[in-house]
């Protein structure tokens, strides 16, 4: 079954010298080398190299901060953003607005604190409801936030075409009516991409526009953690898509490999309300630039720098191979997210994790388990090393896999 990977040769996959490097096995091993420099130890490797991120498939919140993020953390500004006082975390903060085609915008610690700072700040007074993908973020993966700290009534809906809400769920769903016994829909709350897959630009469109036209109109809120994705796979630019939302959270550690933050965009008045929401959390932050500096680094190397479309590229050809064998996907692969139906597979979900593991990949557990998330930091050799367990899994070839040795 060599012939066939060999064969179909996973363009794309193994091969991307412009956009990924691959990385040599010795960097992923944790070496104590220390270059002391003005009295600063700094420890080459994890910084230099993406280290165990180079053959992880559980997340693309596992990418690694680089060096020139190191070094932008060592020579920014160390001033206060509760006070407004940061230059690097203003100037950030002005770039992600430019950038989205929105007024402000706000650094926050992470993409659930920017998910729940928005919709807390764009629920005035109870009683009301959020409406939302019943497979989204902030209905299943936020600890009952928008519950807990808004108290809403989230109103979950399976798309009728199994892919993305359109307005024909939207408006079968939402409540308009004020009634004494109802809870109003007061934010329509989508995510992109969700699950991996793209919600068209123009259905957010016919979304957006409906949810605007109504009295008085609905928030529209957009978890973009992943939106870097969908731009990345040409389904409409950064504004594009912004401008369909009253506001927005983008996050900066998945896919692009800064250590912490993520941010919310919206207008002035709706920042400067989102400014108290976000110290109501606990998320004032004193020394900014320590987390704005990075955050930069990796929307400007990573997202604008090119570095997403080859890790999409490879994911579509692993599905390809995935497919060829005769496996099933629970979703289309259309963006950097695989998810195998190992159930269709006949194959046990622990012991896929297991022999993954005894080749030296990392994969899911739990609930995500058969989710594979390839992203820019994975190396060549993983992405072989997967392609020859799903060869051994679904060929036959009785569990074959080569061990990682390398790393």
């Amino acid at each position: 079954m060599s012939s066939l990977v060999s064969n179909l040769k996973l363009e794309g996959v193994l091969s991307s010298p412009s956009t990924r490097k691959d990385v040599p096995a010795e960097a992923c091993q944790d070496k104590s080398i220390f270059i002391a420099e003005d009295r600063l130890a700094v420890r080459q490797t994890a910084w230099d190299s993406p280290g165990q991120a180079a053959y992880d498939f559980r997340s693309d919140y596992v990418t690694s901060p680089n060096g020139a993020m190191l070094s932008s953390i060592i020579n920014t500004s160390l001033l206060d953003d509760v006070m407004k006082e940061d230059p690097t975390t203003n100037s950030f903060q002005d770039f992600m607005a430019r950038l989205t085609g929105h007024e402000d915008s706000l650094l926050v610690m992470s993409g659930t604190m920017g998910n729940q700072v928005a919709l807390r700040t764009a629920l005035p007074a109870p009683p009301y409801s959020i409406l939302c993908d019943s497979r989204s973020h902030i209905l299943g993966m936020e600890a009952g936030g928008p519950a807990t700290l808004c108290g809403a009534l989230l109103e979950g809906v399976f798309p009728c075409n199994g892919h993305h809400l359109t307005i024909e769920d939207v408006k079968k769903h939402a409540t308009l009516r004020e009634d004494v016994y109802d809870c109003p829909t007061r934010i329509i709350s989508l995510e992109n991409t969700l699950s991996g897959t793209i919600m068209p630009l123009e259905d957010i469109r016919v979304i957006s526009s409906w949810a605007r036209s109504q009295n008085p109109p609905i928030h529209m809120h957009l978890d973009g953690a992943r939106l870097w994705e969908a731009v990345a796979a040409g389904a409409g630019s950064l504004k594009a898509y912004t401008s369909c939302f009253d506001s927005v959270s983008l996050c900066f550690t998945k896919g692009l490999g800064a250590p912490i933050g993520s941010i919310v965009i919206g207008s002035s008045s709706f920042i400067k309300r989102a400014r108290w929401m976000r110290k109501l959390l606990g998320g004032g932050i004193r020394a900014a630039g320590i987390v704005s500096a990075p955050a930069r680094v990796a929307v400007e190397h990573v997202f604008l720098g090119g570095h997403l479309r080859a890790s999409q590229d490879s994911a579509k050809q692993l599905s390809k191979l995935w497919l060829s064998l005769g496996g099933k996907l629970q979703y289309p692969t259309e963006t950097n997210m695989i998810w195998l139906d190992l159930d269709a597979a006949g194959i046990d979900k622990e012991r896929f994790a297991d022999l993954a593991q005894n080749a030296g990949v990392k994969t899911m557990r739990g609930r995500l388990q058969g989710r594979l998330i390839i992203h820019y930091q994975i190396c060549d050799h993983a992405l072989h090393v997967l392609a020859d367990l799903f060869v051994s899994l679904l060929a036959g070839n009785g569990g074959s896999i080569a061990k990682n040795n390398e790393g």
